[in-house]
């Protein structure tokens, strides 16, 4: 077992929502956690090789396309369709192979965990897949954080792209955000710095829509 498995400083919230919610789509659709670990021994195998996170989804779709071949009963294919659609959903967008062993090797505890406690999967809420944060999304979380966004609240923002009728604001020098304006679009350049007034906020705080005031 290697370090990179061990280490869960390392992981961002956003991975271990990651671990979380493969986990527990993976329990509620009954998945064998042995078939998991087939792939994580795979992945662990090929893991320095420069290629190894396109091989390892590969790995995955041989898997599916061969588990009547391979299987050792008759849902072995319905526990490799459950991996496969897990890992694409959430870990196609990571790219670091250490990363995705990394969260599966959390993935297979927590598996047992939940299986194990008899944690009630239906009454817990799994994320949408996402992709792992970012550097600069990290950045976006630490602002939406420190910030106490309320509706009609007036920004200063910098106009960062102007496409057709669209217009890309960047507010704070971290959050971007793309609106419709017809009437002000062709009068705004790139660059820019205008006012903006936040007409939406998201359940998280953060600001899910603006418009342009001057």
């Amino acid at each position: 077992m290697t370090m990179v498995e061990l280490s869960s400083e390392s992981l961002t919230d956003a991975e271990w929502d990651i671990a979380h919610a493969i986990a527990q789509s993976l329990v509620k659709e009954d998945t064998d956690v042995n078939e998991l670990g087939k792939a994580i021994a795979y992945l662990r195998t090929i893991v320095n090789e420069s290629d190894s996170t396109s091989r390892f989804f590969k790995y995955l779709k041989t898997l599916l396309s061969n588990g009547r071949l391979i299987g050792h009963s008759g849902r072995t294919t319905d526990y490799y369709r459950s991996i496969d659609k897990a890992c694409s959903d959430y870990l196609k967008s990571i790219g670091d192979a250490y990363k995705i062993l990394q969260i599966l090797g959390w993935v297979s505890r927590l598996m047992r965990y939940y299986k194990d406690a008899g944690v009630p999967i239906g009454e817990t809420t799994i994320p949408t897949p996402f992709p792992v944060e970012s550097a600069r999304q990290v950045e976006i979380a630490k602002v939406v954080q420190s910030q106490d966004f309320q509706v009609e609240q007036i920004l200063e923002a910098k106009v960062t792209k102007i496409n057709g009728n669209k217009v890309t604001y960047e507010i704070l020098g971290t959050i971007k955000l793309t609106e419709k304006e017809p009437k002000k679009a062709q009068s705004l350049c790139e660059g820019q710095m205008v006012k903006v007034e936040i007409v939406d906020i998201k359940e998280d705080g953060s600001i899910k829509k603006v418009k342009f005031i001057g």
